[in-house]
Formats: C-alpha cells, structure tokens, sequence
C-alpha cells in the first residue's frame, strides 16, 4: 500500500522503511510482509542455495533492493547473482534470478506487476512460490510455466521443492 505522499528517489534511498518497502515512481510502496510458513520457505530456499553458493558460483541474498528503472526499486525475497560478488549496496544490474515468495495477502496482479518489472529490467528467471499450495513457477522471456524442480542451466542450478517442503 502506498504512503500517499511523492518523495524523491534521494528520500528514498536516504530513509531506513522496517520492513523495506518498494519505490515505485516516487510512491514508497508496502510490500506484504510473511508469515510463518513464508518465512521458513525463505529461510529453506536461501539456506539451500547459500550452501552451494561456492559450488554453484554465485551469491544469494534476502532481500535486497534492486533498481529496475531509474524511478523503480524492489526487493525480492531472495535474489541469486551469479559470478563475482557485486560491489553496489543497492543492485543497478539484473540478477541471475529474483524469487518471490507468496504471502496469503498477496495479490495476483502487484506479484504480475513485480514479475513484469524484473524480466523487463533483465532478469532472466523469476521463481514465484506459494508455500500455501506448494506450487511453483518459473518466469522468463518466454512464458510462464509450474515447475517440479527450480532450475538453471547455466550454472547448473536445481532446487527440487519436495526438499524444500519436507
């Protein structure tokens, strides 16, 4: 939900929101905050990958701001950056894989919003996972399609969600 009140990139940037909150075209936006069975799902998946991190050469994150416009920041459960570690406190470059975890107020169309925002920014792959109905999604520029097993090519990336649900 938005504050209501413009502010400028530099307020934004400049002010501490608890939880973070989205920066859409100068409005701060709420971002729907999880419950129990989100915040295990992320802590799961983010301890998951974070272990084969080296392995898998890349870098995961909860949570952290991402510029997809110059007037547009959001912040994904948890993004994967593949490569060297990024030296930017806020993230200008698109990340491997921005994940999204569905919370029971989410809905479908601000989650569409967020998902057309990280493709049109770059990202190649958005996972969005509902912990409720144990469902996954993979977005990338060619479509939308449920998937078993969150996966990645290049590098070797698998996350078989049975593993995330046991």
């Amino acid at each position: 939900m938005a504050t209501g009140t413009l502010i400028s990139v530099q307020e934004y940037l400049s002010t501490s929101y608890s939880p973070d909150r989205d920066y859409l075209d100068g409005m701060v936006v709420e971002r729907t905050v999880g419950e129990k069975d989100h915040s295990r799902l992320q802590t799961d998946l983010s301890t998951y990958l974070n272990v084969r991190a080296k392995q898998w050469r890349m870098h995961v994150y909860v949570e952290q701001r991402v510029q997809v416009k110059p007037t547009r920041f959001r912040v994904p459960d948890i993004c994967v950056v593949a490569g060297a570690e990024p030296e930017e406190q806020i993230f200008t470059a698109p990340p491997l894989v921005c994940i999204e975890i569905l919370s029971k107020d989410d809905r479908w169309s601000a989650v569409q919003e967020r998902i057309d925002d990280y493709l049109s920014f770059g990202v190649p792959h958005v996972w969005v996972i509902d912990p409720r109905s144990r469902k996954a999604y993979e977005f990338t520029p060619a479509g939308m399609h449920e998937v078993q097993e969150l996966r990645i090519a290049e590098p070797d990336i698998r996350v078989p969600l049975r593993e995330l649900f046991d």
